[in-house]
């Protein structure tokens, strides 16, 4: 059963599975709020942690950075071990004055300008639709917790965009990351369902900057909001 990617055997990986660009964030997660948990994948590093979350079973996996690697760890949870939700636990950069540093979000539409559709999907589609039975589950649990959740448009890039002062200043950006495009096209493609939580770590439009244990602090809200929402699935 084992991928190319991933040696977990298919009784070892979740229905449910939160996903995050780093791989020790994957640890993190399995070691403050999991219990009876173990490492189930290592390959190239991209560490996958199955536990209990308050007695419910789920999957923590680094997806990586960039649309070609996401799409592959999605693909495979998806297509080979019958994975049935993924919601993933990002960083993004605000473009917009609406959303501040340290901000919780949830992407309520997911755009592109790439042409990465036309592999997955065989058809140019620049704009996907969430599943919003998904994050209605992910609001109510973040109203429950008492952690702020602003909904946004999300823009999937090739390029980190704190490099580039093009895509700084065209306008048409609020918020922006790198992965959840591809995510939601496999979704798509494979009938499965996935959401995506980011946390805001910068902005152009200010100099402030996020303190590590700031940071810590507001990832664990997305992170909070992501666990809580698995008790619903």
């Amino acid at each position: 059963m084992p991928t190319p990617h991933n040696s977990a055997e298919k009784k070892d990986i979740s229905n449910i599975v939160l996903m995050s660009g780093d791989p020790l964030r994957a640890k993190f997660i399995a070691e403050k709020y999991l219990t009876d948990y173990k490492l189930v994948n290592d390959v190239r590093g991209m560490y996958a942690y199955t536990g209990y979350y308050k007695n419910k079973r789920i999957t923590v996996m680094g997806h990586g950075m960039g649309m070609p690697s996401i799409g592959i760890y999605s693909y495979e949870l998806f297509k080979f071990y019958d994975v049935d939700v993924i919601i993933r636990m990002g960083s993004c950069g605000s473009h917009s004055m609406e959303y501040k540093i340290g901000d919780t979000i949830i992407a309520n539409k997911v755009k592109t300008v790439s042409n990465i559709s036309k592999e997955i999907l065989n058809e140019e589609i620049y704009e996907l639709p969430v599943y919003e039975d998904i994050n209605n589950l992910i609001i109510e649990s973040a109203q429950k917790s008492d952690i702020e959740l602003k909904e946004a448009e999300v823009t999937t890039l090739d390029v980190f965009d704190v490099y580039f002062d093009k895509i700084r200043n065209d306008g048409e950006i609020g918020i922006a990351e790198m992965e959840a495009f591809a995510l939601y096209a496999i979704a798509k493609l494979l009938n499965k369902k996935c959401a995506c939580l980011l946390t805001v770590v910068d902005a152009p439009y200010t100099d402030e900057s996020i303190s590590a244990e700031d940071r810590e602090k507001r990832l664990n809200n997305m992170i909070e909001v992501a666990l809580e929402t698995t008790l619903r699935l």
